[in-house]
């Protein structure tokens, strides 16, 4: 039996006209996400992206993994193919699902009839195929309302296709469809999700990552370099740019009231990562930032914050709680390495009593103290160094 994936996609299903250039860039993610795990040809018809393997001793449990990570995809299957025959159709079945019909209880059958030369319509074929199933298997109930497993036909152009229950895909839009935009990545928890969040509505993403030896470790940059590895399985491809900030971190500290310090210092990395965005030729910055966190995520020190920045910041995790971002990191794989308890530039410069309500009158009025600072921007941006983070998938 030669067994396939079937891929539907979903909010590419509402475009209009351009729907096929959504569509070409899913299949073009999909074959670099596949490249090495997976000999196939790729090919889409009927609001369908078939996948077919043609190798001889294909790895499907390694290809469901990789295809669940490419954002586009609603939901896919695995499915073996049948000729157009009831009969056939019928014993594919019965030997195909044998396994999986031994685990459950309740069971349906649907049918698609793409074909409409196909002698038998859909409710034909749901209830000449049931029956089979159900004769064959004696401890099944049928359960068209919440069955354990939905048994699927789909009789199109040249075959018929049957499979069990559809998987969920990751959603969201293909990478690349959506432009190029830049993440400051730091080692915690928010950060990493907001990248996740922007590369499910179909942005490239460039990172950015503010270093400080040697009051931040190697193996902090390490645990970053891990987090954007991480959630490379799902984006693809991430240049990340690691900013030398001691500099201006020191100045700051030395020169500037404490209690305008973090505003401060998270206006210079706007500026810095506004530098490399356009560099870079992104149309964006986006931070993990949620309101009222801390004392820099409030509203006034946001404002204050973005100030600064001539580019759109886009916040996925604005108004979403700590606990809602958590379940998020687990569920793409980033919370475990997020807790490493590696320090980054924000935390070991966090002042004592932050301003939480600071005025932008204000801010400039302290930052204007800081001499040289402009310089020390411009030479962090220069110094930034590019490390490729590619998971091997796209």
């Amino acid at each position: 039996m030669k067994e396939i994936l079937l891929i539907k996609n979903g909010e590419l299903a509402l475009k209009g006209l351009n729907r096929s250039t959504f569509e070409d860039m899913l299949i073009k993610n999909l074959r670099r996400k596949l490249s090495g795990i997976l000999e196939c040809d790729i090919s889409k018809s009927q609001s369908t992206i078939y996948v077919v393997p043609t190798e001889e001793d294909p790895d499907m449990d390694a290809a469901v993994e990789a295809v669940s990570k490419v954002f586009g995809i609603a939901r896919f299957s695995r499915a073996v193919v049948a000729p157009k025959n009831m009969q056939q159709i019928i014993e594919v079945s019965g030997k195909y699902l044998k396994d999986q019909l031994a685990e459950v209880k309740t069971f349906k059958v649907e049918a698609k009839r793409a074909d409409k030369n196909f002698p038998l319509k859909s409710p034909e074929i749901s209830r000449e195929l049931g029956g089979y199933l159900l004769k064959n298997n004696p401890h099944l109930k049928v359960d068209v309302h919440d069955p354990d497993i939905c048994v699927t036909v789909e009789v199109r152009e040249k075959y018929a296709y049957i499979h069990g229950t559809q998987l969920f895909g990751a959603g969201g839009m293909p990478v690349g469809t959506a432009g190029r935009a830049a993440i400051l990545l730091s080692g915690g928890i928010d950060s990493p999700v907001a990248a996740y969040m922007m590369a499910k509505r179909g942005v490239n993403l460039v990172g950015i990552h503010f270093a400080s030896p040697p009051y931040t470790s190697q193996r902090a940059e390490q645990k970053v370099h891990e987090l954007a590895s991480e959630v490379a399985e799902y984006a693809g491809r991430i240049p990340l740019f690691v900013v030398p900030f001691t500099e201006i971190q020191e100045h700051i500290k030395d020169d500037c009231p404490e209690e305008y310090f973090t505003i401060i210092m998270r206006r210079c990395m706007m500026r810095v990562s506004e530098a490399i965005a356009r560099q870079q030729k992104c149309g964006a910055l986006i931070t993990g930032e949620s309101l009222g966190q801390v004392a820099s995520q409030t509203m006034n020190a946001l404002q204050c914050t973005d100030a600064v920045a001539h580019l759109p910041i886009f916040r996925p995790a604005i108004g979403m709680d700590k606990a809602e971002i958590i379940e998020i990191s687990r569920k793409i794989g980033t919370f475990e390495t997020s807790i490493e308890p590696y320090e980054d530039c924000c935390t070991v410069f966090t002042p004592k009593h932050p301003r939480l309500r600071p005025t932008l009158e204000e801010v400039e009025k302290a930052e204007a103290g800081l001499t040289g600072l402009d310089d020390m921007v411009a030479r962090a941006a220069e110094g930034a160094r590019l490390v490729v983070i590619d998971p091997g998938a796209y």
